[in-house]
C-alpha cells in the first residue's frame, strides 16, 4: 500500500520549479537534465509537467509509454529512474489541449493529490512560461517551492524572464538561481559563436539579486542509437553540458542540506 503523500508536511520533498518569462527557451530540456543529475547522484526525484497547454516532458524524456492505473487510481511512469507525471500521457496524437482555467487547475490537483507518487527526495516541476493560472497555482500549493529562472543571452529573453522572478519573489518563493541557455555555440577549433547575443544570464541574475548558475552551450544531440540517454534531451554525464548539470545538481543538494 503507498501511504505516501505529496504534500504532506512529513514527506520531506524538495520541490524545485523550474520557470521561465516566455516558451522557447529550454526551460523543459532544463527540468529534465536537473532530474537526470539528480537521479545519477542518488535521489529519487519526481518530474511533474505542469506546462499544461505545452507539455514536451513525455518527448524529451523519449517515453511514449503510459501510466499505471490500477483500481480507479493513477500511479506515475518511471522512466530512466525518474518518476514522470504529465499532461501528453492523456492527450492522443499529440492534439492540442482546449481547456478553460477550471480544468486547467483539475488537472494540476490530479497531479498533486490523485497521482500515487512513490516516496521521493526531489520533485522538479516544469512550469509553463510566463504568470499565469497554473504558475499561480503551484506558488500557493507549495509556499516552500525554490525556483530556478531559465532564459537565454537575449535582452528581451531575459527582460521577459524577469517577470517569472519577481512572481516567485512577491510570493516568497526562493530563486536558487538563474540557468542561460544556449549561451554559445562552440566550432570543432574550439572558437565560441554568440548566437543569441551575450550577457541575459547574467543582467537577470544580477536583476534579481541572485546567482547565475550555468551557461549551457548549444549542443547537437547526437548519439548512438543504443546509447543510454538515446532519443532523449538528455546531455550524457561525459559531455560538456552533462558536468554543468552534474555541478548543478551538487549546488542544488548541497543547498537542500545545509537548510535541513
Amino acid at each position: 500500500m503507498n501511504d505516501f503523500s505529496l504534500l504532506s508536511p512529513v514527506s520531506n520533498v524538495t520541490f524545485l520549479a523550474i520557470a521561465s518569462g516566455k516558451g522557447g527557451v529550454g526551460k523543459s530540456t532544463v527540468t529534465v537534465n536537473i532530474a537526470a543529475a539528480l537521479q545519477r547522484s542518488g535521489k529519487r526525484v519526481g518530474v511533474m509537467d505542469a506546462d499544461i497547454y505545452g507539455f514536451s516532458i513525455p518527448s524529451m524524456l523519449g517515453t511514449r509509454e503510459q501510466p499505471r492505473k490500477e483500481k480507479g487510481q493513477i500511479f506515475p511512469l518511471e522512466h530512466l529512474g525518474i518518476q514522470v507525471m504529465s499532461t501528453g500521457f492523456f492527450v492522443p496524437d499529440n492534439n492540442p489541449v482546449v481547456w478553460r482555467g477550471p480544468m486547467l487547475g483539475k488537472m494540476l490537483s490530479t497531479f498533486f493529490y490523485d497521482v500515487k507518487w512513490a516516496p521521493l527526495d526531489y520533485m522538479i516541476i516544469d512550469l509553463p512560461p510566463g504568470t499565469g493560472d497554473i504558475a499561480l497555482s503551484v506558488h500557493h500549493k507549495i509556499p516552500e517551492c525554490a525556483q530556478i529562472i531559465v532564459t537565454t543571452p537575449s535582452d528581451t529573453a531575459s527582460h521577459v524572464a524577469a517577470r517569472a522572478g519577481k512572481m516567485a519573489q512577491h510570493t516568497n518563493h526562493r530563486i536558487l538561481g538563474v540557468v542561460e541557455n544556449m549561451s554559445y555555440f562552440e566550432d570543432t577549433t574550439g572558437e565560441k559563436h554568440f548566437l543569441f547575443d551575450q550577457g541575459g544570464g547574467a543582467r537577470l541574475a544580477e536583476h534579481l539579486q541572485t546567482k547565475l548558475l550555468a551557461q549551457i552551450q548549444i549542443s547537437p544531440f547526437v548519439q548512438e542509437p543504443a546509447a543510454p540517454f538515446a532519443h532523449t534531451s538528455i546531455y550524457p554525464p561525459e559531455t560538456n553540458n552533462g558536468i554543468l548539470f552534474t555541478e548543478l545538481a551538487a549546488y542544488i543538494t548541497g543547498l537542500n542540506e545545509s537548510n535541513e
